[in-house]
Formats: structure tokens, sequence, C-alpha cells
């Protein structure tokens, strides 16, 4: 029983039947179960853990920059909307104060083999702003020889100039948001972005020096057609990116308000979603990319899919990566997060985060200290999302369980998805099969304990 991690086969029925609400399993446990109960007193202690032995994690790092100077209707991330410039220079020097509370307590190792920005908008900041940032980082980390950097880019607010002067400062890879380029589609969620201008971006970027190119899609969109995508996919696959991701429109007005300007009745049925979703599929594949999982494919020779094929794949909070198993240091607003079996989140709001490093301490809002029972539960999961496939004995090895009597009630869920033909299971292998690779978050979700103990999902977003 083997499949290639890229094969994929789209079954309608299956994933009408099974296209529940759930994570997308960037951690576990997820970000809703952080608590206040573990703050800067936690995450202090455990920081200090990492050397002892003289053996430590690898290090990634995670900046959040939140500044927008235009609101995109159906982004949910957490952002800033402003035309005031000066905002975040202000806010480069809180960052500036939050790496040097962090410095002391890093000791000496502090390689970090993976650097992200996100945002926001990152190219927000003017040019000495990120020259500034990223002297503060150098002055804290030393940069791996295998160093991954990259940042989130909007091609509308890209200088001439820009991607080259990005490069000089160490970046190596862009991920840069389209979504959609019908113009119907631009003007019902507020960005409108012209092939031309993304194409120039692109451009700018490969000729600077920059290794991967991600382009983001997301279908679901209001006034989205199945041809007006498919016109946008011909589009995409003209300009060529080393990666794309392809995300799921998540219609939560209740949760995240920009979204309410979107109006329901020009959202497509759930009908013409799925059909939008199988047609992209069938393009991207069409086309020589591979399916690396959840919403992402690569080219074949891009670093994502030799790593998930030499059986290196990882999932964080940037979604995959290449990087070995590393502990993280989220950096800003709302950023997430890991250090050793712990998970942490700094405050949400600009007042709160200023506030707490002028008293002198990190700003630590909330999160949570995996138990063994997490720490189990999400090897399964981060196998399942990375590889598809879970060795048994690999996990009763690292965890001293009984695979077969520690999870008896989920091995009897995953019997009923077998019979639908999501996942095989033998004695030695749980493994998602073609059909069901599309919906291996629901896979993953009969081994989340908190789901299990709280069946309410209204908060997720539908695995399709």
């Amino acid at each position: 029983m083997h499949f290639p991690a890229s094969e994929l086969v789209i079954d309608p029925v299956l994933i009408r039947s099974h296209d529940v609400s759930g994570p997308r399993y960037t951690s576990y446990p997820t970000a809703d179960r952080f608590v206040e109960a573990f703050g800067e007193t936690e995450f202090r202690q455990w920081l200090a853990k990492r050397n002892i032995g003289g053996i430590s994690q690898p290090l990634s790092v995670y900046v959040h920059l939140p500044f927008c100077d235009t609101l995109c209707y159906y982004c949910a991330c957490n952002k800033v909307i402003t035309r005031d410039r000066t905002r975040s220079a202000k806010y480069i020097n809180y960052l500036e104060k939050e790496l040097a509370l962090l410095g002391p307590l890093l000791g000496n190792d502090r390689r970090i083999c993976q650097l992200h920005w996100g945002g926001g908008t990152p190219t927000f900041l003017a040019r000495e702003e990120m020259a500034r940032l990223m002297r503060a980082l150098d002055g804290q980390f030393q940069r791996s020889a295998d160093f991954e950097c990259s940042l989130e880019v909007d091609p509308r607010r890209v200088e001439p100039g820009t991607m080259e002067f990005l490069a000089g400062l160490g970046f190596n890879r862009v991920s840069i948001g389209v979504q959609d380029f019908d113009p119907a589609v631009q003007h019902a969620v507020h960005r409108v972005q012209t092939v031309e201008v993304t194409r120039s971006v692109i451009v700018a970027a490969r000729a600077s020096g920059f290794r991967s190119v991600n382009l983001d899609l997301i279908y679901g969109l209001p006034k989205q057609t199945l041809d007006s995508f498919n016109r946008t996919l011909d589009k995409v696959i003209d300009l060529s990116p080393d990666r794309i991701a392809l995300y799921s429109y998540a219609h939560l007005p209740q949760v995240f308000k920009p979204q309410r300007r979107i109006a329901s009745a020009e959202l497509p049925s759930a009908e013409a979603k799925l059909q939008i979703m199988t047609l992209a599929i069938g393009r991207l594949t069409g086309a020589g990319y591979v399916y690396i999982g959840m919403d992402h494919f690569a080219r074949p020779d891009d670093e994502l899919a030799v790593a998930q094929r030499q059986g290196r794949l990882q999932r964080n909070f940037q979604g995959y990566s290449t990087c070995p198993e590393s502990d993280m240091l989220g950096l800003g607003i709302s950023a997430i997060g890991r250090v050793g079996p712990t998970y942490y989140q700094n405050h949400k709001r600009l007042d709160e985060y200023y506030a707490t490093l002028d008293a002198g301490r990190l700003p630590v809002a909330r999160g949570i200290e995996l138990t063994p029972d997490d720490l189990v539960r999400r090897a399964v999961i981060q196998s399942l999302t990375c590889h598809f496939r879970v060795s048994l004995e690999s996990i009763e090895l690292a965890y001293l369980i009984d695979f077969e009597s520690y999870f008896r009630d989920e091995l009897a869920d995953l019997r009923r998805l077998e019979k639908d033909g999501l996942v095989e299971i033998t004695p030695e292998w749980i493994v998602v099969t073609p059909r069901g690779r599309l919906l291996v978050r629901a896979v993953c979700m009969v081994f989340d304990r908190y789901l299990r103990e709280r069946v309410a999902r209204a908060g997720y977003s539908k695995v399709i």
C-alpha cells in the first residue's frame, strides 16, 4: 500500500459528505486552545530551558508587520489600516524593544534557519525602516548556511528597485497576493490588481536572485464563476510561479468585520465553489504542479516537493516548511511562537503591545504548555498533514504507547472513513488515500482531542 505523495483523486460525492468545519493545523493544539494562564513568566521559563545540556532546537523567527494602506474585504489577518506612514516607524521602535528583552534569554546558539515577515503588508515600511529592522534581527541572530528568508508582498505597493533592495537585505523567497485577476471579483473585494503589475514584481524578484516565488489564490470569492476563475488560472500558469497556495474563502462576517462589506448573495454556491476548486486543482496539476497537501502546490523541483519526497517536510505557522523541526519566535502584535513543548501568542492590539513593552515586559498574552497527550497527537497530525501517512511503530517508539489501545476510539472512527475510501489502515500504517487527500483535515480532526470533547466547530473554516 504505497501512493506517491503527490497523487490526488477528486471525488465530489466524498467531498460533499465530509466537508465539515475544521482547523488548518498549523499547530496542535490550535491557537483557540491557548489560555491566559500561560504568560510571560512561563515563556521565560521555557526559553531558559532551550540550552540545557548544550542541545537546542534550531530557531525560526516570524515578524508580524500589521500595516496596510487599503482594506481587502476578504482579509482575516490582524492588520491596521492607515495611510499614516509614521506609525510604522514607532512600531519598529517597539520591535527593537521586544528583541532587546528577548536577547539575554536566548543563550549562545542563535542560529536561525527561517525568517518570515508577514502582515499586513511588510512593504508598507519605508526602506530605511526595513533595513533598520533587519539590522536589529541580525544583531540578535546568526543566519544559518541554508537560511530561508521570506516575506509577503502586495505588488500594488512595490516601487521600482524594491525587490533588488529586499534581496540585498537577504530575502530569497517571496509570497505575492493575487487572489483573483477578474476585474469584477477584484472590485467586489476591494483589491484591484493587474496582471502586468504582478508580473513586474515576479520578473524583478527573479532578476534580483529570489529563489522562490509563491502566488496566493482564493476560491469562493464574490462574483467568482467557473469561467472567470479559469481565465485567472490561465494568467497564473502563464506567470509560472514556483509555488501556489489555493485557499478556500471562509465567509465569517460575525468574526471578521471587513467581510461584512461582502454581499453574501454574490458568493458562489457551495456546488459552484466545489467546481471552481476542482477546476483549479485539475489545471494546476495538469500544468505540472505537485499537490503538496492542504492548499499548496509546487513545481516538482521545488524544495517543498523534494522535502516531501524525502520525508523532511514540516508544517508550522507559516504553512509548509523545509526547515527541520525548530523553535519559533514570534515578534510583533498577535505573533505566535513555539518553544519546546509550548506555544505562546503576543497581545493582538497595538496599545496593549506598546504598554507591556513600555513596562519592560515581554508582550505575551496567552499560550499553552502541551501535555504528553498533546505531543503524541501533534506528531500524528503533523505526519498526516505533511506525508499523508503515519507509521504506528514510529509513534509507539517515540512516545512509549501502544497505538491501538491508546487510540482505540479514534481507530473506530477511522474505520468509518476507511469504508468511505479516505484512508487505509494496516497493523503498521494509517495512509490517507489519493481520494482522501483533499480531506486530510477531516482525517486529522479524528485525532484532535479538543474537538472530540467539544463538537462545536463554528469558528473554523470548511475543509473545502
